[in-house]
């Protein structure tokens, strides 16, 4: 999904979603370490690197979060400018068009900043390249006219923090991976970390849990927080409107079957995916290509969004001929898998 920054440069609206509703999205979003669940050992890490940074009033260093999406990378990005104290300035690679997008970011920055890039393996190599020495050098080269007469300036940088977030961290050019001096790979969250996220924005957004509802709303939410709090605010509509308002096992079960979202948090797309494998394809394999043209999606959108969490949940396979579809998937919606899906 691409996100396009507002004029400001420093706020990215998700479309789709109403003024109210990212508004609320933002609302959600933990504030500090101690606010954020999950990801323990990467909070611990991080939380070594801040207080060194802070120790000796120097700007810290250049950060890479990887891991697919809505799993926190903007909300570590925005937490680390908090808790360091300094500015936090937000764009996405896809808006960065020109040398001078970024030579028009990185001279307005104040000392220390964070400077948060989203899907920054989305960048064309001729702007990765002039991050190269404002990363290193905290200076930035810019060519000044044209033909015989250009020359180029060298402008000198505050020092900064890059924060680069990437759902394909496999895209990146090494030597732009090798520059951030801080990796860290985010994975899905468990039920528990989920069901403890669910609480929270409950908490936040006034709604009433009762009995396991928390947990049945983490099962189906595919290990993903931003997943979590999107079925949240609908299970919260079901309750006002048919439960009284409290939203408990048992009522958050029929708003997600209502949803079509399933015990194992398939879509009705994830459904159309798997569907359109072991039915119209025998099991595959199917290019992906085709597949995205069979099920009217971005092939992109398939390979970022779907597939991984169908991966994670053993009903697809990759292999080089193409997607297959695995025993599980047929059991999964009920059909009968043929003899030769037992071989993949």
């Amino acid at each position: 999904m691409i996100r396009t920054p507002e004029p400001d440069g420093n706020r990215i609206q998700t479309p789709g979603l109403t003024v109210e509703d990212d508004a609320t999205e933002i609302t959600l979003r933990p504030r500090s370490l101690d606010e954020f669940v999950g990801q323990d050992v990467i909070v611990d890490q991080l939380q070594v690197s801040i207080e060194a940074a802070a120790a000796r009033g120097e700007a810290l260093d250049h950060v890479l979060l990887a891991g697919p999406p809505g799993l926190g990378k903007t909300s570590l990005a925005q937490i680390l400018a908090a808790e360091l104290g300094v500015g936090f300035v937000q764009t996405a690679a896809p808006a960065l068009e020109r040398k001078g997008d970024i030579a028009a970011f990185l001279t307005a920055l104040e000392p220390r900043s964070i400077f948060f890039v989203d899907e920054i393996h989305r960048l064309s190599r001729a702007l990765e390249e002039t991050f190269y020495p404002a990363m290193e050098d905290r200076q930035l080269p810019i060519t000044v006219g044209v033909g015989a007469g250009a020359r180029v300036m060298t402008l000198d940088l505050p020092p900064f923090t890059l924060v680069g977030a990437t759902t394909r961290a496999g895209r990146l050019t090494t030597p732009l991976r090798d520059r951030f001096g801080i990796q860290h790979r985010l994975e899905p969250y468990g039920p528990r970390e989920l069901a403890t996220i669910v609480r929270r924005s409950a908490a936040i957004l006034g709604v009433e849990l009762a009995g396991a509802g928390a947990e049945a709303i983490a099962a189906r939410s595919r290990g993903t927080p931003r997943v979590a709090n999107r079925l949240l605010k609908r299970v919260r509509d079901y309750a006002e409107v048919r439960a009284g308002g409290v939203v408990t096992d048992e009522v958050a079960r029929h708003a997600l079957d209502l949803l079509q979202v399933d015990q194992l948090g398939l879509d009705r797309l994830d459904r159309e995916i798997l569907g359109a494998i072991c039915e119209k394809f025998g099991g595959g394999p199917v290019g992906l290509s085709t597949l995205a043209v069979t099920v009217g999606e971005e092939a992109d959108t398939l390979e970022d969004v779907y597939e991984p969490y169908l991966l994670i949940c053993g009903l697809l396979k990759r292999t080089p001929r193409g997607r297959v579809a695995t025993p599980r998937a047929y059991a999964h919606l009920g059909l009968e898998a043929p003899a030769e899906a037992k071989l993949f």
